[in-house]
């Protein structure tokens, strides 16, 4: 049997910016992309704390170091600039398997999204 399980998980970043006339996606910072094993064109989830929202899109590779957490296209019209999200992906797997297997978790700092 396999189950789906978190595979990765950026908790409570703040959306810079929104841009409706781009393909759609995320774009998320290198760093974080990095810290939560995540890759471009990876199919994430997308919860915004601040109205509800729940959509999936799929990642693209932001400039390392630079804390952008930028929605794109459609996705851009569920956020506004300032909103705290949580991104998560998951991962299909053998139950006995996920019974041992750790998630990528990271916590960056919801002023500037970085890691320290």
């Amino acid at each position: 049997m396999q189950i789906e399980v978190v595979k990765s998980k950026i908790h409570r970043v703040k959306v810079t910016g929104a841009d409706l006339n781009y393909i759609g996606s995320i774009t998320i910072d290198e760093t974080l992309m990095e810290a939560a094993n995540l890759i471009e064109g990876e199919k994430v989830s997308i919860v915004n704390v601040n109205n509800g929202e729940r959509f999936d899109t799929y990642v693209i590779k932001g400039t390392k170091n630079s804390g952008d957490i930028t929605l794109n296209g459609p996705a851009a019209r569920k956020v506004h600039k300032g909103d705290i999200i949580i991104i998560m992906s998951y991962a299909l797997m053998d139950f006995e398997e996920a019974k041992k297997f750790k998630p990528w978790l990271v916590f960056p700092n919801e002023t500037n999204n970085s890691l320290t």
